[in-house]
């Protein structure tokens, strides 16, 4: 199905303002959906002949819908569309006529204008029009809050005629917000509490307001309730704000332990304001919960620095023990286990700082080449290159990965490139720049990872599976159990060694 953009620029010739505009409503429009207990459906005319697409469609939660099908893509024209059309030519909101059908489900027509308002503030042009369709099957008298809703759609639908309706969205402001059935509260001209539904009445009381919001000036009101004076005196503001005819940012209120977030939407139907829509939400079991995953995270960070600070300690202690040791090959195997541990260390390192259980690894394995140049006993100067992003990795991956890497890192600097002999001839041509290269990239929700060298190669009898070294030991057991992938050695074309390693990254 193509989207709202797609279908507008195909069929229409609507300037990308225009498409803004109406992204925006389709953003918003849900609110008068709920309000109005209507689909709305959102026609473009194609061409002077009276030919409507409709491009967005939205169905009420407040009520059954009119339409079992998906409308979007939807061409009509002739008599069905002369609601429509008036609408449109005419600049003004058409209700007349009778019920029509669809199947078997009586509906009532409506449409409305999309203006979208000049830059000079002047009235602006008819870009496109709503249907707004009420199923009538279950048609009954209204209560005291489906009356209010509707004046309420009323007045909003009025806004959008005018081009006042939706509100400019303000930078970093998402599309969440408290919805109809959340809480709705009504204010006059003088920001006094015309109607407060049910939802929004149990809201206000669990911060701590027993009696009925009616009559109650609610900028005051949640002035007074805030546990937080600057926050308080902040949310009374914002609806002021919205009595004066523009739409402020939504706002959180504490009080006695509970959250309440509001919004604050003016009602200046043909440019007058006249009040202006509350919604509020109870979000307090949602901080609740954010709170204890801030503290849960913090929890989880704290422990994997500990955990580094131990695995360094242990570093240290091994550093020291290699120091009195006095047999070369005990003082290499020590030394070895104090890279090991350090690698694992630097895992714990980045995810202390990070706030989830998952690493930005090429970091680390920059830092692990740039140890493993260092401290391998070589002669000959080995430069170390990295291509592709490893990206963002699962702790649990990165962990044993790091390990692998370290280990073919070490024996492609160690083993690839011995020391030079002095008694051997001088060659004709200089030899080229030892250089490790580490290749990685994605593919098919797997890691492709290549250690390759262009030192002097596999020996001759080298059998991997029959390697008695711990390092191609820890190596194996790592990348085809911890990662449950694969590891293959291999000489690379042109010479030299290459290790190619593939990682699944969904987890079984």
């Amino acid at each position: 199905m193509s989207t709202l953009r797609d279908l507008v620029e195909e069929h229409t010739t609507l300037r990308p303002v225009d498409i803004d505009h109406l992204h925006r409503l389709a953003g918003e429009w849900q609110l008068l959906s709920d309000l109005s207990f209507a689909d709305l459906l959102l026609w473009v005319p194609v061409d002077d002949d009276g030919t409507f697409l409709c491009v967005a469609q939205v169905r009420p939660t407040t009520a059954p819908t009119a339409y079992q099908d998906d409308q979007v893509g939807r061409t009509v024209d002739g008599p069905e569309v002369a609601h429509l059309t008036i609408a449109y030519r005419q600049g003004r909101i058409w209700r007349e006529g009778d019920p029509v059908w669809y199947g078997n489900t009586p509906a009532r027509h409506e449409a409305m204008p999309v203006r979208l308002r000049a830059a000079d503030g002047e009235s602006g042009r008819i870009i496109a029009v709503i249907g707004r369709d009420t199923n009538l099957s279950t048609a009954r008298t209204p209560s005291q809050l489906e009356l209010n809703y509707l004046t309420t759609a009323d007045d909003l639908a009025q806004m959008v005629a005018d081009g006042t309706f939706p509100p400019v969205r303000h930078p970093g402001e998402t599309t969440s917000a408290p919805r109809v059935g959340d809480g709705l509260i009504r204010l006059d001209a003088s920001g006094k509490v015309t109607y407060a539904s049910p939802n929004a009445q149990s809201a206000f009381r669990r911060m701590g307001f027993a009696a009925h919001l009616v009559g109650e000036d609610l900028a005051a009101l949640s002035h007074r309730l805030a546990d937080d004076p600057l926050e308080g005196t902040d949310a009374a503001n914002r609806m002021l704000v919205a009595l004066r005819g523009e739409a402020p940012p939504r706002k959180e209120i504490e009080a006695r332990g509970a959250t309440m977030l509001t919004r604050a939407l003016p009602l200046m139907p043909a440019g007058v304001p006249i009040g202006a829509l509350v919604l509020v939400r109870d979000i307090t079991e949602v901080r609740r919960r954010d709170r204890a995953l801030i503290t849960k995270d913090a929890t989880i960070r704290e422990i994997h620095h500990r955990v580094k600070n131990n695995l360094q300690t242990v570093a240290a202690l091994l550093r020291l023990q290699a120091r009195r040791v006095e047999q070369p090959a005990a003082r290499a195997a020590l030394e070895e286990s104090v890279r090991r541990v350090a690698s694992i260390a630097l895992v714990h390192e980045t995810l202390a700082m990070s706030s989830d259980e998952a690493v930005e690894f090429d970091g680390i394995v920059d830092r692990v080449a740039s140890a493993a140049t260092e401290v391998a006993a070589t002669a000959v100067p080995v430069t170390m290159r990295r291509d592709g992003s490893f990206g963002v990795l699962p702790a649990e991956i990165a962990t044993s990965l790091v390990m692998v890497l370290n280990e073919l890192l070490l024996n492609a600097v160690e083993h690839g490139f011995p020391e030079p002999d002095d008694d051997a001839p001088v060659p004709a041509a200089p030899p080229p720049v030892a250089e490790v290269v580490v290749a990685v990239h994605r593919q098919r929700k797997q890691l492709h990872v290549t250690v390759a060298d262009n030192g002097r190669g596999l020996p001759a009898d080298f059998d991997a599976d029959a390697g008695s070294r711990l390092g191609l030991q820890i190596v194996r057991a790592l990348a085809t159990g911890e990662l449950r992938g694969t590891i293959e050695l291999r000489d690379r074309d042109g010479g030299g060694t290459e290790a190619v390693l593939v990682v699944p990254l969904a987890r079984r």
